[in-house]
């Protein structure tokens, strides 16, 4: 894995918050047969056991509508995942839930067999981040990798690339918290029990730029992690240089709901 890219100074830049535009999904994905899905996941678990992973790359808006069928191996857009994420939070703001009018029996019925989530989010494991809900997202439209501090460690990065190569999520969100208990425990760098402390050096780069303002060093985190995940993966670079994958960082504020991104 490549070291940290020296682009994260950039996350002292300031955030810019992109409110949700109408918008609207394809009415029917494009249907993937399955005997070439099966094929595309037999190929991509022969390469990660031989240790090269990245050889299987060479990839509403005011009105509360809801949102139609989301297939991530379809025509949407990295452009146009990111924007679904968006309105779906401005849903669940707005106390316009629409996820919960699916009928979930059908939902785990499609589902048994295969997942084809649009998105992918890394998110910390604070209970308080229910990831689905404040995207009013409902089974098999997301790609959740959670831990504390949402630090882009090894298995999280091939849990991501795994998403974004088999599964086709168009779009990864790195997404940071309000009071974030791991980024304020990596600023007051006390001593902890366990194994807690083996998150501070994932998250120090951050508190080292931004300082010990928690809401500063917590979107620093987020801009780093994505860095890290469009830089220091071959598979992720790859799929983002080809214009197949969007990775952004963003700032859930636990207290209005409301998700902002920060480039």
């Amino acid at each position: 894995m490549k070291p940290l890219p020296n682009s994260i100074s950039d996350a002292k830049r300031d955030t810019q918050e992109i409110l949700p535009a109408p918008f609207a999904l394809p009415s029917a994905g494009v249907k993937t047969r399955t005997s070439d899905r099966n094929s595309s996941r037999r190929q991509f678990l022969q390469t990660a056991a031989g240790g090269t992973l990245a050889g299987v790359l060479t990839a509403t808006g005011t009105e509360f509508a809801a949102p139609n069928s989301v297939e991530a191996q379809s025509v949407l857009s990295p452009d146009a995942a990111l924007q679904e994420l968006m309105n779906g939070n401005q849903r669940f703001t707005s106390d316009h839930l629409t996820s919960f009018e699916a009928d979930l029996r059908i939902l785990k019925q499609n589902t048994e067999e295969k997942q084809e989530p649009f998105a992918a989010v890394l998110s910390c494991a604070d209970s308080r981040v229910p990831v689905e809900l404040i995207f009013d997202q409902t089974i098999g439209h997301v790609f959740v990798a959670r831990v504390a501090g949402n630090v882009a460690t090894s298995e999280i990065i091939a849990s991501l690339e795994y998403g974004a190569a088999v599964l086709g999520t168009k779009v990864i969100l790195a997404m940071g918290h309000g009071n974030c208990g791991a980024v304020k425990a990596t600023i007051q760098a006390k001593e902890v029990p366990g194994q807690i402390s083996a998150l501070y050096p994932h998250i120090q780069p951050a508190v080292d730029l931004a300082g010990s303002n928690l809401e500063a060093a917590t979107k620093a985190n987020a801009k780093i992690q994505a860095a890290l995940l469009r830089q220091a993966s071959t598979v992720l670079a790859g799929l983002v240089k080809e214009g197949k994958l969007k990775v952004v960082a963003a700032f859930y504020d636990i207290v209005s709901g409301t998700v902002t991104l920060l480039e």
